[in-house]
Protein backbone atom coordinates (compact mmCIF):
# COMPACT_ATOMS: atom_id res chain seq x y z
CA UNK A 1 0.00 0.00 0.00
CA UNK A 2 1.18 3.48 -0.54
CA UNK A 3 0.67 6.53 1.31
CA UNK A 4 -0.59 4.97 4.35
CA UNK A 5 0.04 7.14 7.63
CA UNK A 6 1.50 4.24 9.49
CA UNK A 7 1.24 0.94 9.66
CA UNK A 8 2.22 -2.21 12.11
CA UNK A 9 2.21 -6.22 11.36
CA UNK A 10 -0.38 -8.49 12.64
CA UNK A 11 -0.16 -12.41 13.00
CA UNK A 12 -1.50 -14.45 9.63
CA UNK A 13 -4.30 -15.74 11.81
CA UNK A 14 -5.72 -12.03 12.61
CA UNK A 15 -7.20 -11.92 8.85
CA UNK A 16 -10.68 -11.94 9.79
CA UNK A 17 -11.69 -9.15 11.56
CA UNK A 18 -13.35 -10.01 14.78
CA UNK A 19 -13.07 -10.24 18.83
CA UNK A 20 -9.39 -9.50 19.78
CA UNK A 21 -8.41 -7.82 16.53
CA UNK A 22 -11.22 -5.28 16.70
CA UNK A 23 -10.33 -4.74 20.44
CA UNK A 24 -6.48 -4.31 19.66
CA UNK A 25 -7.14 -2.03 16.95
CA UNK A 26 -9.07 0.40 19.04
CA UNK A 27 -6.74 0.35 21.59
CA UNK A 28 -4.37 1.15 19.24
CA UNK A 29 -6.00 3.80 17.31
CA UNK A 30 -9.03 5.16 19.54
CA UNK A 31 -12.46 5.11 19.13
CA UNK A 32 -15.18 5.22 17.65
CA UNK A 33 -13.14 3.70 14.83
CA UNK A 34 -13.43 2.54 11.29
CA UNK A 35 -11.69 -1.17 10.54
CA UNK A 36 -12.20 -2.46 6.75
CA UNK A 37 -10.83 -5.75 6.09
CA UNK A 38 -9.05 -5.41 2.46
CA UNK A 39 -8.63 -9.02 2.05
CA UNK A 40 -12.53 -9.57 2.23
CA UNK A 41 -13.35 -7.07 -0.38
CA UNK A 42 -10.93 -8.63 -3.15
CA UNK A 43 -12.44 -11.70 -2.04
CA UNK A 44 -15.99 -10.18 -2.90
CA UNK A 45 -14.67 -8.41 -6.25
CA UNK A 46 -13.15 -11.52 -7.52
CA UNK A 47 -16.46 -13.55 -6.52
CA UNK A 48 -18.02 -11.30 -8.99
CA UNK A 49 -16.07 -12.48 -11.81
CA UNK A 50 -15.88 -16.75 -10.69
CA UNK A 51 -20.32 -15.66 -10.33
CA UNK A 52 -20.59 -14.09 -13.84
CA UNK A 53 -19.41 -15.76 -16.27
CA UNK A 54 -19.10 -13.50 -19.21
CA UNK A 55 -15.83 -12.98 -20.94
CA UNK A 56 -16.01 -9.13 -21.60
CA UNK A 57 -17.22 -8.53 -17.68
CA UNK A 58 -16.41 -5.23 -15.84
CA UNK A 59 -17.06 -5.12 -12.74
CA UNK A 60 -17.52 -0.98 -12.07
CA UNK A 61 -17.28 -0.34 -7.85
CA UNK A 62 -19.65 2.14 -6.84
CA UNK A 63 -17.51 4.59 -4.95
CA UNK A 64 -20.29 6.89 -3.22
CA UNK A 65 -20.59 3.47 -0.76
CA UNK A 66 -16.77 4.10 0.31
CA UNK A 67 -15.05 6.64 -1.54
CA UNK A 68 -11.76 5.89 1.17
CA UNK A 69 -8.57 6.06 -0.83
CA UNK A 70 -7.16 3.18 0.35
CA UNK A 71 -9.86 0.70 -0.90
CA UNK A 72 -9.90 2.99 -4.21
CA UNK A 73 -6.39 2.14 -4.33
CA UNK A 74 -6.95 -2.04 -4.01
CA UNK A 75 -9.48 -2.45 -6.16
CA UNK A 76 -7.97 -0.32 -8.71
CA UNK A 77 -4.70 -2.62 -8.48
CA UNK A 78 -7.22 -5.90 -8.75
CA UNK A 79 -8.64 -4.46 -12.13
CA UNK A 80 -12.14 -2.24 -11.20
CA UNK A 81 -13.70 0.48 -13.27
CA UNK A 82 -15.50 3.10 -11.28
CA UNK A 83 -18.52 4.11 -10.68
CA UNK A 84 -19.08 7.88 -10.18
CA UNK A 85 -21.85 9.93 -8.99
CA UNK A 86 -20.13 13.49 -8.68
CA UNK A 87 -17.85 15.69 -10.25
CA UNK A 88 -15.02 15.48 -6.67
CA UNK A 89 -14.92 11.77 -7.03
CA UNK A 90 -14.44 12.06 -10.77
CA UNK A 91 -11.12 14.32 -9.86
CA UNK A 92 -10.48 12.06 -6.81
CA UNK A 93 -9.98 8.75 -8.77
CA UNK A 94 -8.08 10.46 -11.74
CA UNK A 95 -5.49 11.57 -9.07
CA UNK A 96 -5.77 8.08 -7.82
CA UNK A 97 -4.40 6.57 -11.05
CA UNK A 98 -7.74 5.42 -12.49
CA UNK A 99 -8.02 6.01 -16.79
CA UNK A 100 -10.67 8.11 -18.16
CA UNK A 101 -11.77 5.03 -19.98
CA UNK A 102 -12.46 2.82 -16.99
CA UNK A 103 -14.76 5.51 -15.82
CA UNK A 104 -18.43 6.30 -15.85
CA UNK A 105 -19.67 9.23 -14.73
CA UNK A 106 -23.74 8.86 -14.12
CA UNK A 107 -25.51 12.68 -14.26
CA UNK A 108 -27.95 13.27 -11.69
CA UNK A 109 -29.92 16.57 -11.69
CA UNK A 110 -26.52 17.72 -12.58
CA UNK A 111 -25.36 21.90 -13.52
CA UNK A 112 -24.24 23.03 -17.15
CA UNK A 113 -21.46 23.82 -14.96
CA UNK A 114 -20.87 19.93 -13.91
CA UNK A 115 -21.57 18.87 -17.00
CA UNK A 116 -18.68 20.99 -18.45
CA UNK A 117 -16.55 20.09 -15.55
CA UNK A 118 -16.38 16.68 -16.16
CA UNK A 119 -16.08 16.65 -20.19
CA UNK A 120 -12.99 18.27 -19.98
CA UNK A 121 -11.79 15.27 -18.01
CA UNK A 122 -12.23 13.02 -21.00
CA UNK A 123 -14.48 10.66 -18.49
CA UNK A 124 -18.12 9.32 -20.00
CA UNK A 125 -21.00 11.01 -19.14
CA UNK A 126 -24.35 8.39 -18.36
CA UNK A 127 -27.18 10.99 -19.08
CA UNK A 128 -30.48 9.98 -17.38
CA UNK A 129 -33.58 13.09 -18.61
CA UNK A 130 -34.20 14.40 -21.64
CA UNK A 131 -33.48 17.40 -20.66
CA UNK A 132 -29.91 16.96 -19.74
CA UNK A 133 -29.43 15.19 -23.22
CA UNK A 134 -30.64 18.47 -24.98
CA UNK A 135 -28.09 20.98 -23.59
CA UNK A 136 -25.58 17.73 -23.86
CA UNK A 137 -25.83 17.57 -27.58
CA UNK A 138 -25.98 21.01 -28.61
CA UNK A 139 -22.70 21.87 -26.18
CA UNK A 140 -20.66 18.56 -27.32
CA UNK A 141 -22.09 16.87 -31.41
CA UNK A 142 -20.84 14.33 -32.54
CA UNK A 143 -19.45 12.93 -29.10
CA UNK A 144 -19.90 9.73 -27.30
CA UNK A 145 -22.50 8.84 -24.65
CA UNK A 146 -23.95 6.39 -22.45
CA UNK A 147 -27.89 6.91 -21.69
CA UNK A 148 -29.83 5.93 -18.24
CA UNK A 149 -33.31 4.66 -19.35
CA UNK A 150 -35.35 3.52 -15.72
CA UNK A 151 -36.10 -0.12 -16.30
CA UNK A 152 -39.96 -0.04 -15.35
CA UNK A 153 -38.66 -2.48 -12.41
CA UNK A 154 -39.34 -1.46 -8.65
CA UNK A 155 -37.10 -3.36 -6.03
CA UNK A 156 -34.94 -2.83 -3.16
CA UNK A 157 -34.30 -2.59 0.49
CA UNK A 158 -36.59 0.08 1.39
CA UNK A 159 -38.12 3.11 -0.41
CA UNK A 160 -35.56 5.01 -0.67
CA UNK A 161 -32.88 3.02 -2.38
CA UNK A 162 -35.77 1.78 -5.19
CA UNK A 163 -34.29 3.24 -8.42
CA UNK A 164 -36.87 2.23 -11.11
CA UNK A 165 -40.30 2.69 -11.80
CA UNK A 166 -42.73 5.32 -12.27
CA UNK A 167 -42.56 7.45 -9.04
CA UNK A 168 -38.35 7.48 -9.07
CA UNK A 169 -36.65 10.70 -10.50
CA UNK A 170 -33.88 8.20 -11.91
CA UNK A 171 -33.69 7.60 -15.63
CA UNK A 172 -35.30 8.03 -19.19
CA UNK A 173 -38.83 6.34 -19.44
CA UNK A 174 -38.62 3.44 -22.00
CA UNK A 175 -41.67 5.30 -23.72
CA UNK A 176 -39.89 8.59 -24.55
CA UNK A 177 -36.72 6.42 -27.11
CA UNK A 178 -38.37 8.31 -29.87
CA UNK A 179 -37.82 11.84 -28.04
CA UNK A 180 -34.39 10.18 -27.29
CA UNK A 181 -33.80 9.10 -31.04
CA UNK A 182 -34.79 12.98 -32.19
CA UNK A 183 -31.93 13.74 -30.13
CA UNK A 184 -29.56 11.55 -30.67
CA UNK A 185 -29.74 12.07 -34.33
CA UNK A 186 -30.08 16.18 -34.55
CA UNK A 187 -26.53 15.90 -32.86
CA UNK A 188 -25.12 13.43 -34.18
CA UNK A 189 -24.48 11.48 -31.03
CA UNK A 190 -23.10 8.28 -30.69
CA UNK A 191 -24.45 5.81 -28.15
CA UNK A 192 -22.05 3.36 -27.09
CA UNK A 193 -23.59 2.39 -24.05
CA UNK A 194 -27.11 1.67 -22.32
CA UNK A 195 -27.56 1.97 -18.40
CA UNK A 196 -30.28 1.09 -15.72
CA UNK A 197 -30.40 0.69 -11.99
CA UNK A 198 -33.44 -1.00 -10.18
CA UNK A 199 -32.64 -0.82 -6.57
CA UNK A 200 -30.24 -1.44 -3.21
CA UNK A 201 -30.23 -4.55 -1.86
CA UNK A 202 -32.74 -6.38 -4.08
CA UNK A 203 -33.38 -9.30 -2.82
CA UNK A 204 -36.14 -10.57 -6.05
CA UNK A 205 -33.92 -11.98 -8.36
CA UNK A 206 -36.73 -12.16 -10.83
CA UNK A 207 -37.19 -8.30 -10.92
CA UNK A 208 -33.47 -7.63 -11.90
CA UNK A 209 -33.87 -10.52 -14.26
CA UNK A 210 -36.98 -8.76 -15.62
CA UNK A 211 -35.16 -5.01 -15.59
CA UNK A 212 -32.38 -6.65 -17.82
CA UNK A 213 -34.95 -8.08 -19.93
CA UNK A 214 -36.98 -4.13 -20.32
CA UNK A 215 -33.73 -2.23 -21.11
CA UNK A 216 -32.10 -4.80 -23.26
CA UNK A 217 -36.03 -4.75 -25.34
CA UNK A 218 -35.03 -1.83 -26.82
CA UNK A 219 -31.11 -2.24 -27.18
CA UNK A 220 -31.97 -2.22 -30.67
CA UNK A 221 -29.40 -2.01 -33.65
CA UNK A 222 -31.21 0.19 -35.93
CA UNK A 223 -31.71 2.35 -33.29
CA UNK A 224 -28.06 2.19 -31.20
CA UNK A 225 -25.73 0.83 -33.61
CA UNK A 226 -22.76 1.66 -31.88
CA UNK A 227 -23.05 0.00 -28.47
CA UNK A 228 -20.09 -1.47 -26.78
CA UNK A 229 -21.50 -2.04 -23.26
CA UNK A 230 -25.26 -2.41 -21.08
CA UNK A 231 -24.35 -1.43 -17.98
CA UNK A 232 -27.35 -3.10 -15.60
CA UNK A 233 -26.23 -0.81 -12.24
CA UNK A 234 -25.86 -2.48 -9.09
CA UNK A 235 -28.22 -3.83 -5.99
CA UNK A 236 -26.56 -6.79 -5.06
CA UNK A 237 -28.11 -7.63 -1.57
CA UNK A 238 -25.47 -8.47 1.63
CA UNK A 239 -27.15 -10.32 4.57
CA UNK A 240 -27.09 -7.58 7.56
CA UNK A 241 -28.93 -10.06 10.06
CA UNK A 242 -27.26 -13.06 11.34
CA UNK A 243 -30.59 -14.97 10.27
CA UNK A 244 -30.45 -13.58 6.93
CA UNK A 245 -29.96 -15.89 3.90
CA UNK A 246 -26.69 -15.23 1.11
CA UNK A 247 -28.52 -14.97 -1.98
CA UNK A 248 -26.86 -17.59 -4.18
CA UNK A 249 -25.30 -15.17 -6.46
CA UNK A 250 -23.48 -18.91 -8.71
CA UNK A 251 -27.27 -19.38 -9.84
CA UNK A 252 -27.80 -15.69 -10.76
CA UNK A 253 -24.90 -15.30 -12.66
CA UNK A 254 -25.68 -18.04 -14.93
CA UNK A 255 -29.08 -16.59 -15.20
CA UNK A 256 -27.36 -13.46 -15.88
CA UNK A 257 -25.10 -14.50 -18.71
CA UNK A 258 -27.89 -16.57 -20.01
CA UNK A 259 -29.71 -13.50 -21.19
CA UNK A 260 -26.87 -11.38 -22.03
CA UNK A 261 -25.71 -13.80 -24.57
CA UNK A 262 -29.24 -14.47 -26.51
CA UNK A 263 -29.12 -10.51 -26.65
CA UNK A 264 -25.93 -10.46 -27.84
CA UNK A 265 -26.93 -12.75 -30.46
CA UNK A 266 -29.83 -11.25 -31.73
CA UNK A 267 -27.71 -7.58 -31.49
CA UNK A 268 -24.99 -9.34 -33.67
CA UNK A 269 -21.79 -8.28 -31.22
CA UNK A 270 -20.37 -9.42 -28.12
CA UNK A 271 -20.96 -6.45 -25.81
CA UNK A 272 -19.57 -5.68 -22.83
CA UNK A 273 -21.54 -6.32 -20.04
CA UNK A 274 -21.27 -4.02 -16.31
CA UNK A 275 -21.98 -3.62 -13.25
CA UNK A 276 -21.86 -1.16 -10.78
CA UNK A 277 -21.69 -2.62 -7.11
CA UNK A 278 -20.80 -0.78 -3.98
CA UNK A 279 -22.64 -2.42 -1.10
CA UNK A 280 -21.28 -6.01 -1.83
CA UNK A 281 -17.84 -5.62 -2.36
CA UNK A 282 -17.56 -3.65 0.99
CA UNK A 283 -19.86 -3.63 3.45
CA UNK A 284 -19.20 -6.78 4.83
CA UNK A 285 -15.78 -5.82 5.28
CA UNK A 286 -16.35 -2.88 7.63
CA UNK A 287 -16.64 -2.86 11.30
CA UNK A 288 -17.55 0.59 13.29
CA UNK A 289 -16.05 0.02 16.87
CA UNK A 290 -17.07 2.33 19.45
CA UNK A 291 -16.98 2.51 23.63
CA UNK A 292 -19.68 2.45 26.26
CA UNK A 293 -19.30 5.39 28.84
CA UNK A 294 -22.80 5.12 30.29
CA UNK A 295 -24.48 3.10 31.35
CA UNK A 296 -28.31 3.66 32.70
CA UNK A 297 -31.58 1.60 33.90
CA UNK A 298 -34.58 3.52 33.17
CA UNK A 299 -37.08 1.54 34.77
CA UNK A 300 -35.97 -1.75 33.59
CA UNK A 301 -34.95 -0.79 30.56
CA UNK A 302 -31.30 -0.53 29.80
CA UNK A 303 -29.46 2.20 27.90
CA UNK A 304 -25.86 1.73 26.79
CA UNK A 305 -24.59 5.17 26.18
CA UNK A 306 -21.24 5.44 23.43
CA UNK A 307 -18.37 7.22 22.09
CA UNK A 308 -20.05 8.11 18.60
CA UNK A 309 -23.60 8.71 16.79
CA UNK A 310 -25.75 8.88 13.93
CA UNK A 311 -23.17 11.34 11.91
CA UNK A 312 -20.96 8.69 11.39
CA UNK A 313 -23.51 5.77 10.41
CA UNK A 314 -26.46 7.17 9.68
CA UNK A 315 -28.56 4.13 7.81
CA UNK A 316 -30.56 2.82 11.26
CA UNK A 317 -31.86 6.57 11.90
CA UNK A 318 -32.77 7.03 8.29
CA UNK A 319 -33.66 3.80 6.40
CA UNK A 320 -34.64 1.94 9.85
CA UNK A 321 -31.51 -0.06 8.90
CA UNK A 322 -30.40 -3.35 10.82
CA UNK A 323 -26.76 -3.64 12.03
CA UNK A 324 -25.62 -6.39 13.73
CA UNK A 325 -23.81 -5.44 16.83
CA UNK A 326 -21.12 -7.79 19.08
CA UNK A 327 -20.00 -7.06 22.50
CA UNK A 328 -16.02 -7.43 21.77
CA UNK A 329 -15.15 -7.52 25.56
CA UNK A 330 -17.85 -9.62 26.83
CA UNK A 331 -18.13 -12.07 23.59
CA UNK A 332 -21.14 -14.47 23.60
CA UNK A 333 -20.12 -18.27 24.83
CA UNK A 334 -22.47 -20.73 26.81
CA UNK A 335 -23.69 -19.54 29.91
CA UNK A 336 -22.89 -15.90 29.26
CA UNK A 337 -25.89 -13.24 30.93
CA UNK A 338 -27.58 -12.09 28.18
CA UNK A 339 -29.44 -8.52 28.23
CA UNK A 340 -31.71 -5.90 26.19
CA UNK A 341 -30.08 -3.04 25.57
CA UNK A 342 -30.58 0.26 23.58
CA UNK A 343 -27.58 1.16 22.50
CA UNK A 344 -27.22 4.65 21.71
CA UNK A 345 -24.67 7.87 20.71
CA UNK A 346 -23.69 10.82 22.04
CA UNK A 347 -25.38 13.39 20.03
CA UNK A 348 -28.10 15.70 21.21
CA UNK A 349 -31.20 13.53 19.15
CA UNK A 350 -33.53 11.12 20.52
CA UNK A 351 -33.41 9.47 17.79
CA UNK A 352 -29.76 8.63 18.26
CA UNK A 353 -29.69 5.35 18.31
CA UNK A 354 -27.66 1.86 17.13
CA UNK A 355 -29.92 -0.55 18.06
CA UNK A 356 -32.97 -0.85 20.27
CA UNK A 357 -33.71 -3.75 22.91
CA UNK A 358 -31.02 -5.59 21.36
CA UNK A 359 -29.85 -8.87 23.37
CA UNK A 360 -26.24 -8.78 24.09
CA UNK A 361 -23.56 -9.87 26.39
CA UNK A 362 -23.99 -7.96 29.48
CA UNK A 363 -22.15 -4.94 29.23
CA UNK A 364 -20.24 -2.64 31.50
CA UNK A 365 -18.60 0.74 31.19
CA UNK A 366 -15.21 0.48 28.92
CA UNK A 367 -17.13 -1.99 27.15
CA UNK A 368 -16.12 -2.15 22.92
CA UNK A 369 -18.63 -3.11 20.71
CA UNK A 370 -18.43 -3.37 16.68
CA UNK A 371 -21.40 -2.42 14.71
CA UNK A 372 -20.69 -4.78 11.82
CA UNK A 373 -21.84 -4.39 8.12
CA UNK A 374 -20.52 -0.94 8.09
CA UNK A 375 -18.19 -1.04 5.09
CA UNK A 376 -20.77 0.91 2.84
CA UNK A 377 -22.57 4.12 3.30
CA UNK A 378 -21.42 4.67 6.59
CA UNK A 379 -18.51 6.58 6.69
CA UNK A 380 -19.24 8.08 3.07
CA UNK A 381 -22.85 9.76 4.60
CA UNK A 382 -21.33 10.76 7.56
CA UNK A 383 -20.60 14.50 8.77
CA UNK A 384 -19.44 16.27 11.80
CA UNK A 385 -22.87 17.68 13.44
CA UNK A 386 -22.66 18.41 17.01
CA UNK A 387 -19.00 19.49 15.83
CA UNK A 388 -17.64 15.65 16.66
CA UNK A 389 -15.24 14.60 14.18
CA UNK A 390 -15.75 11.78 11.68
CA UNK A 391 -13.76 8.47 12.83
CA UNK A 392 -10.52 7.28 11.82
CA UNK A 393 -10.50 4.79 9.41
CA UNK A 394 -8.05 1.49 9.39
CA UNK A 395 -7.41 -0.74 6.67
CA UNK A 396 -6.03 -4.16 7.43
CA UNK A 397 -4.25 -5.98 4.50
CA UNK A 398 -2.28 -8.80 4.66
CA UNK A 399 -1.78 -8.82 7.95
CA UNK A 400 -0.58 -5.27 8.26
CA UNK A 401 -3.06 -2.41 9.88
CA UNK A 402 -2.90 1.05 7.98
CA UNK A 403 -4.18 4.63 9.65
CA UNK A 404 -5.70 6.02 6.22
CA UNK A 405 -7.87 8.69 7.17
CA UNK A 406 -6.71 10.56 10.16
CA UNK A 407 -9.46 11.81 12.55
CA UNK A 408 -9.00 15.64 14.02
CA UNK A 409 -8.83 16.70 17.32
CA UNK A 410 -11.85 18.98 18.24
CA UNK A 411 -9.30 21.99 18.21
CA UNK A 412 -8.26 21.05 14.72
CA UNK A 413 -11.72 20.77 13.31
CA UNK A 414 -13.08 24.13 15.23
CA UNK A 415 -9.77 25.88 12.96
CA UNK A 416 -11.38 23.63 10.31
CA UNK A 417 -14.44 25.72 10.62
CA UNK A 418 -12.63 28.73 11.22
CA UNK A 419 -10.51 28.80 8.44
CA UNK A 420 -13.07 27.35 5.62
CA UNK A 421 -15.12 30.29 6.24
CA UNK A 422 -15.97 33.33 4.76
CA UNK A 423 -13.85 36.63 6.49
CA UNK A 424 -16.09 38.54 8.21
Amino acid sequence: MKGEVTGSTLKEADLFLEGEVLVNMAKKYGTPLYVYDGNLIIRRFRELHNFIKWPKLRILYAMKANYNIAILKLLKDHGAYIDTVSPAEVHLVLKLGYLPGHILYTANNITDEEMHEVKKTGVLMNIGSLSRLEKYGKAYPETEICLRFNPDVTAGIHEYVRTGGDLTKFGILMQDLPAVKKITDKYHLKVIGLHEHTGSGIAETEKVYQSMKNLLGIAKREDFPDLRFIDFGGGFKVPYSPDEKRINYDQFGKKIAEIFSEFCQEYGNELEMYFEPGKYLVAEAGSLVVQVNTLKDNKGRLIAGTDSGFPHLIRPVVYGAYHEIQNLSNPFKPGTVIKKYDICGNICETGDCFATQRDLPEIKEGDFLAVKNSGAYCYSMGGIYNLRAMPNEVLILNGRDYLVTKRLANEELAESIINGSRKF
